[in-house]
This record gives C-alpha cells, sequence and structure tokens, in this order.
C-alpha cells in the first residue's frame, strides 16, 4: 500500500474535523488553509468523503463539513480503502479488491505469501486506529517543544 497525496489530504482532513468535531460545520476555506491542502483539491476530496459517509455537509452562506460519525468511530483502513483502494501491497492478496495474478502457482508463490503478511500487518493496525487516535496523536504533538531539526529560518 503507498498512501496518495489525495489519501494523506484525506485523513488529514477528517484529522482537522475531529479537532473540532461537533455540531458545526468546518468551512472548506479555513480546513485548505490550515492543513494547507488547495481548496479545489479539497472540495473533491470532501465531496468523496461525503459520498463514503464520513463527513457530512450543508451548503450555502454558512455551509461547510463536519465529521458524520463520532472521531472513533471512522476507521483508517475503511478511509483509505474507500478513497485509495486495496490496502494490498499487491492485488492478489487484496481481500476486497482481490485480483488475479501472473504467479505459474498462486498457492505456492513465496512473494504472494510475504506480501499476504504485509497486508495482515497493515491492515491489522489500519482496522484498529480511527480518526480518534489521530486527533490524539495530533494533539500531543502539537503540545511538544520544538526540537532542533522542526525550525526553519
Amino acid at each position: 500500500m503507498k498512501l496518495s497525496v489525495r489519501g494523506e489530504y484525506a485523513l488529514r482532513a477528517l484529522t482537522h474535523l475531529g479537532l473540532y468535531y461537533g455540531p458545526e460545520v468546518l468551512r472548506i476555506q479555513a480546513i485548505a488553509d490550515e492543513q494547507r491542502i488547495p481548496k479545489r483539491f479539497l472540495e473533491q476530496i470532501l465531496n468523496e468523503l461525503r459520498n463514503g459517509r464520513f463527513v457530512e455537509s450543508r451548503r450555502g452562506v454558512a455551509g461547510g463539513y463536519r465529521l458524520a460519525a463520532p472521531p472513533d468511530k471512522i476507521f483508517l483502513a475503511a478511509v483509505i480503502r474507500h478513497v485509495e483502494g486495496a490496502l494490498a501491497p499487491v492485488g492478489c492478496v487484496s481481500e476486497k479488491f482481490y485480483e488475479k495474478c501472473n504467479c505459474p502457482d498462486e498457492s505456492r508463490c513465496a512473494l504472494r505469501a510475504v506480501m499476504k503478511e504485509v497486508r495482515d500487518a497493515i491492515a491489522g493496525i489500519l482496522e484498529k486506529r480511527t480518526v480518534a487516535d489521530l486527533v490524539k496523536k495530533a494533539v500531543e504533538l502539537k503540545n511538544q517543544p520544538m526540537g532542533a531539526d522542526d525550525f526553519v529560518i
């Protein structure tokens, strides 16, 4: 699995919405500015997340987006599968997006066996982690002092 920029931005937007979780909506421009995501790209991503029922939207002057469920109910594996597709590094080990491989004997393919272990490890982590975990980590990291390598001149 390789997380694309689209997937990264989707998770960053969900984290931002999770930080401000509640009945109020957040404006796209505010999310885009704070997360440094191009607004037009963010609009596409949020629309895709709305179609996946991860976020809700409200139209109009006072419109914006909010999470469709509490942050601890939105699992990262589900979001990534919706935005990116398979968690598996190769299609022949994917449970939800299986693709036949070119191996002479799929059941005895060493590469497939190892990639299945990789898929299981990735899925095992992402199926337990939620937007709430990202929010918690974001708060922890924000409260840490900047290290010597964390500043720009």
